[in-house]
């Protein structure tokens, strides 16, 4: 007999729960209360097993092990993004043994090192050599704590791959999450031996379709980034959505209702990558979906 869907058990890797929106706040104005409680429930409803809610400088970070520890099915990375790592540079060490410390002291919720990484298509918020240099500083930690890499690469695979090359003796695996490269990045990534993260924007494209098929079905991993990064309507790969939740706009968001806030991304739509990865790649669902599962686990939870 096949199984239910709701049977299947999803980890999504890229979590921003601790953003605003899910307080109900749009570019610094209030629509509806704070919502963050419902979203985790549906999410725990459809068969959500883990979070990693991603930290993303180390005020966002610190925010992230304390929203953590609201759950025991929440966990967290602790890093600094490539467009924050400005925030390196007025006193490095300091800031790396803030990082340094916060993993620490909580051991049991940090899963992984990042989000860390590099980004050429936001060089506006953070120059390239800044990035490059507090990427590679970052990397220490993996070894020191034995955790895992949360990657985040944009328009830079070849420094990407370059960096962990050169300090493979650092780096224990790692995932380079909301992936939308091409086959070329895909290939030296893979070489690596690290993982691949896909979500709504890593399937924007006819081309990001055809290199998600090609992922071998062991290094794949899968995630939300919600708020963001939702499947559009306008994606390539929307006619497999076959699970489509109820939206309304914000400003009539009610929370008692069965509706999800219009363009905000929730975990439970996590389903919805599934479902294109599965027709995109002719695989049987629920044996992709175990897959995956187990792909996560061996990464960030089996220690």
């Amino acid at each position: 007999m096949k199984r239910m869907a709701a049977l299947r058990k999803y980890i999504d890797i890229g979590a921003n729960l601790t953003d605003d929106m899910y307080q109900g706040v749009y570019h610094g104005s209030k629509k509806h209360a704070p919502d963050l409680d419902i979203v985790l429930k549906r999410s725990w409803a459809a068969g959500m097993d883990k979070m990693i809610i991603t930290g993303g400088s180390l005020e966002d970070s610190k925010k992230a092990i304390e929203l953590s520890k609201s759950d025991s099915r929440l966990f967290s990375t602790v890093g600094c993004h490539p467009t924050r790592c400005t925030e390196f540079v007025s006193n490095p060490e300091s800031y790396l043994s803030g990082l340094r410390e916060l993993i620490s002291e909580n051991l049991d919720k940090v899963v992984a090192i990042g989000e860390c990484g590099l980004d050429y298509e936001r060089l506006q918020f953070c120059e390239k050599n800044t990035q490059l240099k507090y990427f590679e500083h970052q990397l220490q930690l993996s070894k020191e704590f034995n955790l895992p890499l949360f990657l985040h690469c944009r328009a830079s695979a070849d420094d990407l791959v370059e960096i962990l090359e050169r300090n493979k003796d650092l780096v224990v695996g790692g995932v380079v999450h909301s992936f939308d490269g091409s086959q070329d990045a895909l290939d030296k990534i893979l070489r690596l031996g690290m993982y691949i993260g896909i979500n709504g924007c890593s399937l924007r494209t006819q081309e990001n379709l055809e290199v998600a098929a090609r992922i071998p079905q062991d290094r794949l991993m899968i995630e939300t980034d919600c708020p963001w990064c939702e499947v559009k309507p306008t994606h390539p790969g929307y006619p497999h959505v076959a699970t489509k939740m109820p939206t309304v706009k914000k400003e009539k968001y009610q929370i008692e209702s069965n509706s999800q806030v219009k363009g905000r991304n929730e975990p439970v739509n996590i389903v919805q990558v599934l479902e294109i990865l599965a027709a995109i790649r002719k695989e049987n669902i629920d044996e992709l979906a175990d897959a995956i599962y187990n792909n996560t686990n061996k990464l960030f939870f089996c220690k």
